[in-house]
C-alpha cells in the first residue's frame, strides 16, 4: 500500500476515535468521498492496525445502532422548522 493511502486511513481512524464521528462526517472533514473512508477505516485499517481497527469498529457499530435515533430527532427538528417559519 502506498504511503500516502496509509497516512490517510490513520488519520481518519484517529478522527473518527477522536470525535465519535459518522463516516459521513469524516468524508466531509477530510473532503473525500464517503465510500472512499468507509473503504479505508473498514478493509485497509485492518490490515495497517488491528488495535486502531478494533477501536474505529466500536464507533462505527455505535454509530450504526444508533443511526435510526438520529435519523428520527433529523425528521422531528426538520418539521418543527418548517412550523416555525410559517
Amino acid at each position: 500500500m502506498w504511503d500516502y493511502i496509509t497516512e490517510r486511513v490513520i488519520k481518519e481512524a484517529e478522527y473518527i476515535i477522536e470525535t465519535n464521528s459518522t463516516v459521513r462526517a469524516a468524508a466531509i472533514h477530510f473532503s473525500i468521498s464517503k465510500s472512499t473512508v468507509h473503504k479505508d477505516v473498514t478493509e485497509r485499517l485492518d490490515e495497517i492496525d488491528k488495535n486502531l481497527f478494533a477501536a474505529v469498529r466500536e464507533v462505527l457499530d455505535k454509530n450504526l445502532s444508533e443511526r435510526h435515533i438520529r435519523g428520527g430527532m433529523a425528521t422531528k427538528n426538520k418539521y418543527l422548522n418548517c412550523q416555525q417559519t410559517d
